[in-house]
């Protein structure tokens, strides 16, 4: 009977709301209400501030869309937010309402509390000695004090509401920065029931629910102003204006990013992936130099490349007369047909090779090593230094919540919390599993009918090509051959793959994450970045290609007579060149690797901004409507679940490229490094322009992304191993020349002692014992010793790189020990103004209950022990 009463007076007052904001006669008024300016983000008062917008769209058949809505907003009423409705009749397509919210002083300080976030107290008086010497050199590199730093630094503690008199309080209404009130209020509504607390289910709560249902059709935080100029309302700040003109514009790509100004706006997540970005950016400049040095000492040392000579002579060459590379279509070629790949092949495997090997295993570590440190830095200057600690005290996640239907104790905290039972863990994870291995399993197969593509069409091309159908081409006819055209297809069709494959397992890495949804404010990006990258979603789909050139192609052929054939069927297995698969695992590497990242970028520029274009058409054939900040932001597209995350991911896949396989194509780093430059200004416009603003969201670090790039570093050392001893061509060359019988190290007659006879009519590449011998086509000792020599190579460049990349990491200090010294002195400092506080309220609580008596001589409080009672005074 209760329930019911409440239910009637619950109901009939929200009517009255409803009737009061949305009736025919509110309309008309609204008609004659001050015009306010485009970029006004306060509410029609001009004085609160909209701290978010939540709009929707009215159906005829939203009868329970309706209810979650009144029911949502009285809840969010309850708590002390307050809500102003724009009619439908004042937006541009006259159907979407927009619900601005404004957060009051009490609201945001009751939860600033809650939300432990750091506030100023007084300003920082630790000197700055971080000048670099010769200074002056990056001049022409930096931007104005004012972007740069925008905010004076100050030393902060987290806020607690009690203490309100401790904290640089000067106006209430800007004490908050528009990124914490976005932050404060998307917390609210992410919590908030949009049913009855007295009789409905504590489970029916949170925006994204009524997002996913269609009770709400947006919900965002408001840009500033508009990005290309600045707001004409004074009283809004113009900081969208500023990044767009100093950081988002091409023509600022050699200037540093404005990272304060990012993080005031955006956040620290945010903030902290432009930092990792730049920094990687920065350190890409030096693999850049020092793998353009070694391919233009491939270039210069063209004419000493005696063993491609001799391929290429008439003499050598001409006469070798190789056997067919397959079965039916093929015929029999003479060696000096692959004279230009093997000059091409020249240009990458050669000695600087091994040694950009080993430089890029020590470059990794230091990228790593002083990512560390700058990351370290930015957690002080950010005051993220003790995020770790005040995310542990926050409340379990509202997605959590509402999927638990059982509770248990927590023995921590004594309060009862929503839990998983274990056997809804192990079905929830065996289903997760069987996924992933279902799409594994797909790429595989993908990989595989990409092999047998190969198999198939250079038998077409070579039958195509036998008569040199090219060779009229005057430029590139010489450079066309089956082996080549079989290759760039072969990638082109497995990039198309990557593609379509890329798009589809996304929604299946969200759902493996929903599915295995933990506890705490973070569980979901270190989810997600593990069910995608660590399951080998990504290592699959992009390094399969790769990895097939690189350690399998050429590997398993057997010889004339014995040939080995794809599982039973009638396709033979692939030979690499003359000269080595080297030539093909680069052709395959520049592919993949450029296509994606020009893709990528056009994806990301071109697709927003045509979206954008033609959401706000109905605008644009109405000029004289408001088109209100609110409504210029709803047509932007949303900054979404993954969509930080996909910026990492495309950043961490370009580094596996240039660090797994930099061996077989030293330009990788310089081809990354101009693709970076463009993908920070590129990254930036969009965000700054095409998408609304997102909720400001904290991050101390880069996340799960850094272990998997530790994981990444160390298995490139093995692979740029491998490749230099088993796809180039390197070691059986330095074997020929250290094992002359005159001492002359020469590679004079190396051709001829690679290419094993068979019966006078065509020869095969392979150290074997010729027809007619006792042990023909068996293994000669020249194999086993170069393979001996592989596989020392592979020991003694491993533990080389190992020892000094360990060394290296040991030598490097995780966190500067500056920064140690600001941190200890802070929080010291810290420590003695709320003391120092502390005694001052406390002298004054007794000064104003008349306890005079006390003995205690008035100078002795500021001499105190920090964690001493005042029990004499008391």
């Amino acid at each position: 009977m209760t329930c019911n009463l409440r239910l009637c007076l619950q109901f009939f007052l929200i009517a009255l709301m409803q009737q009061s904001t949305q009736t025919p006669h509110f309309s008309k008024q609204l008609t004659h209400r001050p015009k306010q300016c485009k970029d006004s983000v306060f509410f029609r008062d001009g004085v609160r501030r909209i701290d978010f917008v939540l709009s929707y769209v009215d159906d005829k058949d939203g009868e329970r869309k309706q209810e979650r809505r009144r029911l949502y907003e009285a809840n969010l009423v309850n708590v002390g937010l307050e809500l102003e409705i724009e009619d439908k009749s004042e937006s541009d397509d006259g159907k979407t309402y927009f619900v601005k919210i404004h957060a009051p002083w009490e609201v945001l300080a009751t939860y600033a509390d809650v939300l432990k976030i750091k506030v100023p107290f007084k300003a920082n008086d630790i000197p700055n000695n971080s000048e670099m010497p010769m200074n002056w050199l990056s001049t022409p590199f930096r931007l104005p004090e004012h972007i740069m730093h925008p905010e004076p630094d100050f030393f902060t503690a987290p806020f607690d509401k009690s203490k309100t008199d401790f904290f640089l309080i000067g106006d209430k209404d800007t004490f908050f920065p528009p990124s914490n009130r976005n932050r404060i209020v998307y917390y609210i509504l992410s919590r908030c029931s949009y049913l009855r607390d007295e009789c409905g289910d504590r489970d029916k709560k949170g925006i994204k629910r009524l997002l996913n249902n269609g009770t709400y059709t947006a919900a965002f935080p408001l840009h500033d102003c508009r990005y290309w100029t600045r707001s004409k309302d004074a009283n809004c700040e113009s900081d969208r204006y500023s990044l767009y003109k100093h950081w988002a514009g091409f023509f600022c790509f050699f200037k540093e990013q404005p990272l304060n100004l990012i993080r005031k706006y955006y956040g620290e997540k945010i903030g902290i992936y432009f930092a990792w970005l730049g920094f990687y950016t920065e350190m890409l400049l030096f693999a850049a130099i020092v793998g353009t040095i070694c391919f233009i000492y491939g270039f210069l040392t063209y004419d000493d490349n005696q063993w491609s000579k001799e391929i290429c002579s008439e003499e050598v060459g001409g006469n070798i007369v190789m056997c067919p590379l397959c079965d039916k279509k093929c015929g029999y070629w003479k060696l000096n047909s692959t004279c230009n790949s093997s000059w091409q092949s020249h240009l990458f495997d050669n000695v600087a090779t091994v040694f950009f090997a080993i430089f890029m295993g020590i470059w990794v570590t230091l990228f790593l090593e002083f990512w560390k440190r700058r990351q370290a830095r930015l957690e002080y200057e950010w005051d993220l230094v003790d995020f770790e600690e005040e995310q542990q005290k926050l409340q379990l996640r509202p997605e959590y919540e509402a999927m638990c239907t059982n509770r248990k104790l927590n023995r921590i905290t004594q309060e009862m919390e929503p839990y998983l039972p274990v056997t809804s863990k192990c079905a929830r994870t065996c289903l997760s599993g069987a996924t992933v291995l279902l799409w594994i399993s797909l790429i595989i197969a993908c990989i595989i009918g990409v092999i047998a593509y190969r198999l198939a069409v250079y038998a077409a091309f070579a039958s195509i090509m036998k008569d040199s159908a090219t060779s009229n081409l005057q430029v590139v006819g010489p450079y066309i051959t089956p082996q080549l055209a079989t290759s760039v297809t072969a990638s082109c069709i497995n990039f198309v793959i990557i593609m379509i494959l890329n798009l589809m397992y996304e929604r299946v890495a969200i759902w493996i994450t929903d599915m295995g949804e933990g506890q705490g404010e973070r569980a979901s990006p270190i989810l997600l970045g593990f069910s995608v990258f660590i399951i080998c979603f990504i290592f699959v789909n992009y390094y399969s290609s790769c990895f097939y050139v690189a350690f399998f192609k050429g590997k398993f052929v057997g010889y004339p007579g014995n040939y080995a054939y794809m599982f039973g069927s009638n396709l033979r297995n692939e030979e690499c060149d003359p000269g080595g698969c080297l030539i093909e695992l680069t052709t395959q590497l520049v592919i993949v690797m450029t296509g994606k990242q020009v893709w990528g970028n056009i994806q990301e520029a071109l697709v927003p901004w045509l979206m954008n274009w033609w959401g706000s058409r109905k605008a644009r054939s109405h000029p004289e409507s408001l088109y209100s900040r609110w409504e210029q932001d709803h047509d932007l597209q949303e900054f979404g679940q993954l969509g930080l995350f996909d910026e990492y991911l495309e950043m961490v896949i370009q580094f596996g490229f240039i660090t797994l396989f930099v061996a077989s194509f030293p330009l990788a780093p310089l081809l990354a490094l101009i693709n970076n430059i463009i993908e920070v200004r590129v990254d930036a416009w969009k965000l700054t322009t095409q998408f609304r603003r997102p909720v400001a969201a904290k991050a101390h670090s880069i996340g799960a992304w850094q272990e998997i790039l530790n994981g990444m570093a160390v298995l490139s050392v093995v692979t740029n191993a491998f490749i230099v001893a088993f796809t180039s061509d390197m070691i059986p060359r330095l074997v020929y020349m250290y094992t002359q019988p005159d001492g002359e190290m020469k590679m004079k007659g190396y051709i001829s002692s690679t290419f094993i006879n068979m019966f006078l009519l065509c020869r095969y590449r392979d150290y074997r014992y010729p027809p007619g011998h006792e042990r023909q086509y068996t293994h000669t000792m020249q194999f086993w010793h170069i393979l001996a020599a592989k596989l020392a190579f592979i020991i003694i460049m491993e533990h080389v790189v190992f020892l000094v990349k360990f060394f290296v990491a040991w030598m490097i200090p995780d966190v500067p020990s500056e920064v140690k010294a600001r941190i200890k002195r802070e929080r010291y400092l810290v420590q003695e103004y709320l003391h120092n506080y502390e005694v001052e309220k406390l002298k004054i609580q007794l000064s104003q209950n008349g306890h005079n008596d006390c003995t205690c001589p008035p100078m002795i409080y500021p001499s105190l022990p920090k964690h001493e009672m005042l029990s004499e005074c008391l």
